[in-house]
């Protein structure tokens, strides 16, 4: 019983029902922060302070993403979101699963071949919005679908942010005695993203298969208007016409693909592209400022939301409650590898629902789960299973995750999508019981 009085799951208790009952996410996280603090025996100003202090470790991220807005707002004006629409319309004709599908395909590309992230999805999402309300398709199906994308390739494929998940938990099982290659590492995670597939495949074809109306909306994100499919006729060709901006655009978007392969890092490449689309005068100088207010208005939320969250994680590890939660959850599970795989994969939810990241997680996930699986006999394919899993887990359905905020941000473009309600509860009952089970059924076959 002592151990629901702990810090971390008093905590995401609390976040996760002030979520539900539609409390703004910045507010519930600092409450949920201040239940930590103080149940972990911080005062109210250590609690604050450490909070504060711990803002910095998203401000790399925070930065990207006020960039990535600021640089779809440029796309969008250029017209080119127009284009790029034309040329994605004839996928998505047919039943609402294909349409479903499609998207989930083209949001898997973001995490591995072009990595992106959630950086395409206020560039392509928000215009689409007509298209997706006249097919009456249910927004918290589209929600699921792109949250698919954004985590199973990462999870499955070592390629772009896949490499760099991959990479961490390999790294951090040799660091605490237990080698493996990161090349195992995609065997490893087969069974529980197999359990993504089955949850995505739930939510297109059953959960969320009704039709859905929602009211019409004429402009997608950032002025650019929708192309209505049924009139593209001959006297309107003119439109699709690739012009010297098109061009320019096209090519900052290449620079901020190339400079983040080449540097790691999205405030480099994000404001390279800008600088190019700038210099090369595809936009003035003279309209900077309305540009970034609109990208601040696009990312602003996502980017404050993870500033707080990364002071929100700071407190709870200067509580040493993860680390106590962990060791009591040691202390009961004696000998038996089934309660110990439930176990962890409880206990790696809860962190990583709390701290809204399946990177940032894995090492503190590692560090008490090789000890603990080595004394039990898991193999090191059945260990890395469980830190991957355990540590992806929460990403999906977590207020505070990318994975959660990037589709938001584009499907309430027009405020018709609520957070939590339509993008944290469908993907994390589609895709935390799907990892959850699978995170354990993994453990104990391989």
């Amino acid at each position: 019983m002592s151990e629901l009085l702990n810090p971390v799951v008093l905590s995401v208790l609390v976040l996760a029902v002030l979520s539900l009952a539609r409390v703004n996410v910045v507010v519930a996280l600092l409450i949920a922060a201040l239940v930590a603090g103080l149940t972990g025996g911080l005062s109210i100003e250590e609690t604050f302070n450490t909070l504060v202090e711990g803002l910095g470790g998203q401000g790399e991220t925070a930065l990207s993403y006020i960039l990535l807005g600021t640089l779809a707002v440029m796309v969008s004006r250029s017209g080119l979101t127009e284009k790029l629409i034309r040329r994605v319309l004839p996928l998505l004709k047919g039943p609402r699963a294909v349409v479903l599908f499609a998207i989930a395909g083209l949001a898997s590309l973001s995490q591995n071949l072009v990595p992106v992230h959630i950086a395409f999805i206020p560039i392509l999402i928000p215009p689409l919005l007509a298209v997706f309300d006249r097919l009456q398709v249910d927004r918290r199906a589209i929600a699921t679908a792109l949250t698919f994308g954004l985590k199973a390739p990462y999870l499955l494929v070592p390629l772009g942010f896949g490499l760099i998940f991959q990479g961490i938990v390999a790294d951090e099982m040799t660091k605490h005695g237990m080698e493996i290659s990161v090349g195992r590492i995609p065997l490893a995670m087969a069974i529980p993203v197999g359990g993504m597939v089955v949850g995505l495949a739930v939510a297109v074809l059953i959960t969320y298969r009704k039709p859905r109306v929602y009211s019409t909306v004429a402009a997608g994100s950032g002025g650019a208007a929708l192309p209505d499919p049924e009139s593209t006729a001959a006297g309107e060709a003119p439109t699709t016409r690739w012009g010297r901006g098109d061009v320019v655009v096209l090519l900052g978007l290449a620079v901020t693909l190339v400079l983040q392969l080449v540097y790691s890092s999205l405030v480099i490449a994000a404001l390279a592209g800008i600088l190019v689309i700038f210099l090369l005068r595809a936009e003035s100088w003279r309209d900077g400022d309305p540009i970034i207010d609109r990208g601040v208005a696009m990312m602003g939320t996502i980017a404050f939301i993870m500033l707080i969250a990364s002071g929100y994680a700071g407190v709870l590890t200067e509580t040493g409650a993860v680390e106590s939660l962990v060791s009591a959850a040691g202390d009961w599970i004696g000998g038996s590898q089934l309660l110990a795989a439930v176990t962890l994969m409880l206990v790696g939810m809860l962190v990583t629902m709390g701290i809204g990241t399946s990177f940032g997680t894995v090492p503190v996930l590692a560090a008490i789960f090789v000890p603990l699986a080595a004394s039990l006999g898991f193999s090191p394919l059945a260990t890395a299973a469980l830190i991957g899993a355990a540590g992806g887990i929460g990403d999906a359905g977590s207020p505070a995750s990318d994975s959660t905020l990037g589709p938001t941000s584009g499907l309430n473009a027009d405020g018709q999508h609520n957070h939590i309600w339509d993008t944290c509860v469908p993907t994390f009952l589609h895709y935390n019981i799907p990892l959850f089970l699978g995170g354990v059924v993994a453990a104990m076959v391989l």
